[in-house]
């Protein structure tokens, strides 16, 4: 019981730190990138920087909360973090903007939209791959 209660904090504070992160970038980048680049290369653009923001949180967390090495675990981790973010994206993102699923689906990019979904991936897999010391 001990362990899960461990996954399920390390998760939410992954979910809140990535999210918060990108929670800030977007009025740069829809007030700033966009205007001067397009969505496609303003969202492009962001993708690194949320790629180092991914690592950087799943490292200091796991470090942090001293999550067991375990598969399990870390997958646990990032499983968490990825429920938690969809659910923030489809409610919160969906209700601002006033959309249905299917119209939210329909309005990706299908470059940066490609993009997004496999950091989806990558953001959920990254504590697996990070190394405590």
């Amino acid at each position: 019981m001990q362990i899960v209660r461990k996954i399920l904090k390390a998760g939410a504070l992954y979910f809140a730190l990535v999210f918060g992160a990108g929670f800030a970038l977007g009025p740069i980048r829809i007030l700033w990138a966009v205007p001067r680049f397009g969505a496609r290369m303003a969202e492009l653009m962001e993708t690194p920087i949320m790629l180092v923001v991914i690592i950087v949180a799943a490292r200091w967390i796991v470090r942090r909360l001293a999550l067991p090495s375990t598969s399990s675990n870390r997958l646990g981790m990032g499983c968490v973090a990825l429920a938690l973010l969809l659910v923030a994206e489809f409610t919160l993102v969906l209700w601002l903007r006033g959309m249905s699923l299917s119209e939210y689906f329909a309005s990706r990019d299908p470059v940066s939209g490609t993009v997004y979904y496999v950091m989806l991936g990558v953001f959920a897999l990254v504590p697996l791959f990070v190394v405590r010391r």
